[in-house]
């Protein structure tokens, strides 16, 4: 485990920095990427994760850019994986936490009472575009992969596209470090997340339609590894416009009265 990061751009003003080992990998909690992005002295920190990855982050991060001037936490969605640690970020910090409407009122179930009280910026369904720095980052719609209410987020300057749960793969944190540079031999690492947890192909190809109009050398996901170059990135969005998942999979045999006895002891286990 090591809070070093993989540097995934850096020209003289803007940095963007992938931690991907920060929690100790004993099959209890999933692998987790973290991000910071620096612009002109400005900072800011893609799901920044749970209390696991809190420390080393903090801690990383700061070899790097002083956290007093961390402008924003920016959320691609609620789960705890991506802000449980919040209310310790909101404490060390005076950043802003970024994310979507639908999660606005939900966030302060993970912080002491009063603490995001002007501290949030909700996001509108469409999206919209953040300054940072002397720069900005696009907020784009990605509702429903996974999260009712979800963003992705695109970098001009290093021209990478942050993704949160989209384009998982399941690896290690060290394994996390090399991009994937061609598709196929790294599809069994990502396709039965995707069919769980995306929710239809419907939503995967309006999405695809949406990213093949920007400029991308590389598509970040919040956990596993980078995908990296053009083939590649053209491979992943056919590869998703082709894929049945969610609700394209499920019908009545899902939904039945159970039967099967839940045994704790061997449950624990597991």
């Amino acid at each position: 485990m090591s809070a070093e990061p993989l540097e995934l751009y850096r020209d003289r003003n803007h940095a963007c920095l992938m931690f991907s080992d920060l929690v100790e990998e004993d099959g209890q909690a999933v692998q987790a990427n973290q991000f910071l992005i620096v612009d002109s002295g400005t900072g800011a920190i893609i799901d920044p994760g749970g209390n696991l990855a809190f420390n080393e982050l903090f801690m990383g991060m700061s070899r790097h850019f002083a956290p007093h001037k961390l402008s924003y936490l920016i959320a691609s969605h609620a789960d705890p994986d991506i802000i449980a640690s919040l209310d310790r970020w909101l404490t060390s910090t005076s950043a802003q936490l970024v994310i979507s409407r639908v999660w606005e009122r939900f966030v302060p179930h993970f912080t002491k009472p009063g603490k995001t009280e002007h501290r949030v910026i909700g996001v509108p369904d469409s999206g919209g575009v953040l300054p940072l720095g002397a720069n900005q980052l696009v907020l784009l719609p990605a509702h429903f992969l996974h999260s009712e209410g979800n963003f992705h987020f695109y970098d001009p300057v290093s021209r990478i596209l942050f993704t949160g749960d989209l384009g998982v793969s399941l690896t290690s944190g060290q394994e996390a470090r090399e991009p994937v540079t061609e598709l196929a031999p790294h599809i069994a690492r990502m396709e039965g997340f995707h069919r769980r947890y995306m929710v239809s192909n419907k939503i995967l190809r309006l999405w695809t339609r949406m990213a093949r109009q920007l400029d991308v050398a590389m598509i970040v996901p919040q956990h596993g590894a980078p995908i990296m170059g053009q083939r590649a990135i053209a491979d992943f969005y056919n590869w998703l416009d082709g894929l049945a998942c969610g609700i394209d999979l499920f019908d009545g045999r899902a939904y039945q009265v159970p039967a099967l006895a839940i045994d704790p002891a061997s449950a624990r286990k597991a």
